[in-house]
């Protein structure tokens, strides 16, 4: 499954965000290949940050994330250049935001 987030890096925090997230501990790699993340790519956009997740079961690997203490650690640290996470209607939250529309679920449709 794919899943899509939208987070905001704090106010003039763009560039430390950048450099800490160059690469991630090699513990919470490990995490995510334990919890079914197979990739997680972000993209950014002035402050708005949208990553994409694909993973198994995107409840069933945060639950296990979540309660890693490697994450702990990181969300510590990277956490300080979020401001936080939004969901699909810009609320609070670390909620996947909805997909608007798919070429390939196009294409299998017109089939």
């Amino acid at each position: 499954m794919r899943i899509a987030l939208h987070s905001i890096i704090v106010e003039g925090a763009v560039d430390d965000y950048r450099s800490h997230h160059a690469r991630v501990p090699d513990g919470l790699r490990d995490l995510f290949a334990d919890a079914g993340i197979r990739d997680w790519t972000i993209w950014r956009s002035g402050r708005d940050l949208f990553h994409l997740v694909e993973c198994d079961d995107f409840d069933a690997a945060m639950r296990i994330v979540d309660a890693s203490a490697i994450n702990d650690a990181w969300q510590a640290d990277i956490g300080r250049f979020v401001e936080g996470f939004r969901g699909p209607d810009g609320d609070d939250g670390f909620t996947p935001i909805g997909q608007v529309w798919a070429l390939s679920a196009q294409r299998r449709a017109e089939l």
